[in-house]
């Protein structure tokens, strides 16, 4: 990234499941362990749209809007809590690319389409890679909150999933990059969705786990990320 960027994340649904660690060591790049919550790993897929993207300092007026979904997992370095990534999905073409660049992220092009209907709280998510050369991968679920929502911090689980402020990436060339993530804490309510396609987790080396995943939703935040840096 040459610049840090600021942005909005919106109508987000995490579908978590526990899985066994061993089954995500062999993914990740050396510097990195798995971070656990109660003896497990945990995959994570997570749709979204992003809004206002931008450089930092510039009006919010002259972001971009980029829906998109990733596959993340939970890792620690040094003692710290943080994100991998295991892919990206995005729609716009120029952002795939300079993510790719500048903050080598494995972004992948995507035709997504995001609706959200107000008066149900319901939103519509659908995902189709698109990207030359890549795995197939396809997303498709309806999704929404249900009951009281909950401060992420007082929640363990919920704290282990979404409470981390970096995220790592490796380079083409093996070198392990860091960027800063900062947000206010997150505020989650229990979800509910019907995931109709996912074929995410297969596009990634992994089996869809058997066991039933842990739904939260939250309507947002804002964020702004660092620099990428090597670690």
């Amino acid at each position: 990234m040459v610049v840090p960027l600021q942005m909005g994340w919106r109508h987000l649904l995490f579908e978590n499941w526990p899985v066994e660690p061993s089954l995500l060591e062999a993914h990740l790049p050396r510097g990195l362990t798995v971070d656990e919550h109660d003896g497990r790993g945990w995959l994570s897929v997570v749709p979204f749209t992003n809004v206002a993207v931008r450089p930092q300092g510039c009006p919010r007026r002259l972001g971009i809007r980029l829906p998109e979904i990733n596959l993340r997992t939970y890792v620690r370095r040094d003692g710290e809590p943080a994100v991998y990534f295991f892919s990206l999905d995005a729609q716009g073409i120029a952002s795939v690319l300079g993510a790719r660049l500048f903050h080598h992220l494995p972004y992948y092009y995507a035709r997504i389409a995001l609706e959200s209907d107000r008066e149900s709280g319901r939103v519509r998510f659908s995902s189709r890679r698109k990207h030359p050369g890549a795995r197939p991968a396809a997303y498709e679920a309806t999704y929404g909150p249900t009951g009281e929502g909950i401060s992420a911090p007082d929640d363990p689980l919920a704290r282990f999933l979404v409470e981390r402020y970096r995220f790592y990436t490796e380079a083409p060339d093996g070198t392990l990059r860091r960027t800063r993530v900062d947000h206010e804490p997150w505020t989650l309510y229990p979800a509910t969705a019907d995931v109709e396609t996912n074929t995410l987790l297969r596009a990634n080396g992994f089996e869809l786990p058997e066991s039933d995943p842990v739904y939260y939703y939250s309507p947002g935040l804002d964020v702004q990320a660092s620099r990428s840096e090597s670690v």
